[in-house]
């Protein structure tokens, strides 16, 4: 993470000697480099039509309007938020603002994603960078092993962060490592959605055992507004009953 490759070489072998910005050294076998995508909107004669591109993206407001009232563009073309569902609600409100005589705007707030390596990473909502630039928060982190898991003797390990605006207890972001991320937070997106607050993630009752569980389970901050995240922070000890598993110090995930 916050990472990129500075010089990518072939070996004799076949083999290829990556470098990044963090200075590391590294062979692998392959390399999978993911530089991102651009709108694909050349030779569509959009210039020539008179609508204001941005780097390629066509250019919109709330209701995928382009300047060009005829015009209206959704999905990735538009460089809003490159996510399949994302491109299928708006082109829904399209249609139901310009055929179904309903007037739509799509809410980009608090939209859920997941990267499917493994572990999986899911989030949704504020990062805490962005939470914190708006005003005093409470983070609460937990690093843990899942009991699932750890009785058959596996490494695996998750990691669950709840941003919370310490004046309104409203949940601004959660962030998820672990096997399954990506089914975790589409549950918990509703929650955010909704407008929840920590307090009613404290009460709802815990699922036992499970990794989801933990969301409900963190009781104290492990970091508060101030310059900077805290380096490292205690681990969770995630199971409250006989048998739980000890976990050593846990460092603080980049944001």
């Amino acid at each position: 993470m916050n990472t990129d490759l500075t010089a990518l070489e072939k070996l004799d072998d076949g083999r290829f000697r990556a470098c990044d910005t963090q200075g590391r050294e590294r062979i692998f076998e392959a390399v999978l480099f993911a530089t991102g995508r651009v709108p694909n909107t050349q030779g569509l004669g959009l210039e020539e039509a008179g609508v204001v591109l941005d780097k390629g993206a066509v250019t919109v407001d709330d209701w995928s309007q382009t300047n060009v009232p005829s015009i209206f563009a959704v999905g990735d073309v538009t460089n809003r938020i490159q996510l399949t569902p994302v491109a299928i609600r708006e082109g829904h409100a399209f249609a139901d603002t310009v055929f179904g005589g309903t007037p739509v705007k799509v809410d980009h707030t608090n939209v859920p994603s997941a990267v499917f390596t493994r572990p999986e990473a899911g989030t949704v909502g504020l990062s805490e960078d962005e939470a914190r630039a708006q005003g005093e928060i409470e983070v609460y982190l937990a690093s843990f092993r899942p009991m699932q898991t750890a009785f058959i003797g596996t490494d695996t390990k998750a990691l669950f962060k709840l941003v919370v605006d310490k004046a309104s207890r409203r949940v601004l972001g959660c962030h998820i490592v672990a096997p399954g991320a990506g089914e975790l937070i589409q549950i918990a997106a509703v929650a955010v959605k909704m407008g929840a607050t920590k307090d009613d993630f404290d009460a709802t009752m815990a699922v036992h055992p499970t990794m989801s569980e933990e969301l409900v389970l963190m009781r104290k901050p492990t970091s508060l507004t101030g310059p900077a995240p805290l380096a490292r922070v205690p681990a969770t000890v995630s199971r409250r009953e006989p048998g739980a598993i000890a976990l050593e110090s846990a460092p603080l995930v980049p944001n």
